[in-house]
């Protein structure tokens, strides 16, 4: 990125930074004191990530710390030296957690099958213990308001499940505290804020190297509805903040049993106060007598 940054590069980290303070505000994500720890993939969003917590850090109101960490999956290729670099010209704190998470999940999955479940997964254990060893309070990751809409679709075409990824949450075993800064922001916003500030990127070949992926084709999807009707990604995100379980179907998170209580209960309320409007009533005709 130039020494100067346009005028329009300006309006969009202001952008970024006004999503990304409103979701940390909205949903709590960053206290007083808290250690956050910032996963670093080598990718536009969290690079993205990282560069908007510096910038908040430094005017929030409340002190708190960043530590970016990388995990190293000892992919053939993977050029070890970029991350180290770019974060010491930052003055970051950081880690480089050394991992052959490729060679297990090369062994594991077959030819041709989706290596993200498994992947992910031992990137998630290497990332939390690295947390419980050192004092995180929060784990930072950088995942997108495009990614919680895809995750929406694909749990719901491939799953059967209502679900997406939750802007914060705890972790299974309820040791740590999940937080997702970009849940406000758009892809494309992403990718240009990345193309503006000039990150040093690295392509991820092991999962990116599959082409027929679920999620390329919600992907897909989800970029023809966004071309024909402009903002409805938007608008389906909007959706995930504005639900009524009450017109969803699933009896764990509403009574639906419960319902004729209620109607009866409303029904002897409503009696009551007819009885007592026209105790009302009569008492004032009394005194007009």
């Amino acid at each position: 990125m130039t020494s100067q940054p346009s005028r329009t590069f300006k309006r969009l980290q202001a952008h970024l930074r006004g999503l990304v303070g409103k979701a940390i505000e909205d949903y709590r994500m960053i206290a007083e004191g808290d250690r956050v720890m910032v996963c670093l993939s080598g990718g536009k969003d969290s690079y993205t990530l990282l560069d908007i917590l510096l910038s908040l850090q430094r005017s929030a109101p409340v002190r708190f710390e960043l530590v970016a960490v990388n995990l190293d999956q000892k992919q053939p290729g993977f050029p070890a030296h970029v991350l180290p670099e770019y974060l010491e010209s930052l003055g970051v704190p950081y880690h480089i957690i050394e991992q052959d998470t490729y060679s297990v999940v090369k062994r594991v999955i077959p030819e041709g099958r989706t290596m993200c479940g498994l992947c992910s997964r031992l990137r998630r254990g290497a990332l939390y213990r690295f947390a419980a060893e050192n004092g995180i309070t929060k784990i930072a990751l950088g995942h997108h308001r495009d990614d919680i809409v895809e995750t929406l679709f694909l749990n719901m075409f491939f799953g059967g499940k209502l679900k997406a990824m939750a802007p914060k949450l705890l972790s299974e075993d309820g040791r740590h505290v999940v937080i997702r800064p970009l849940a406000y922001v758009a892809e494309r916003d992403i990718a240009r804020y990345a193309r503006g500030r000039g990150f040093p990127i690295i392509p991820c070949r092991l999962c990116g190297s599959q082409e027929n992926l679920q999620r390329a084709a919600i992907k897909k999807m989800l970029a023809e509805w966004e071309r024909q009707y402009p903002g409805r990604t938007q608008s389906i995100f909007s959706a995930l903040r504005n639900v009524e379980l009450a017109h969803l179907a699933d009896p764990r998170v509403f009574d639906f049993a419960g319902l004729e209580a209620r109607r009866i209960g409303a029904m002897t309320e409503a009696e009551e106060d007819a009885l007592a409007e026209s105790m009302g009533s009569a008492d004032e005709a009394v005194v007009a007598g």
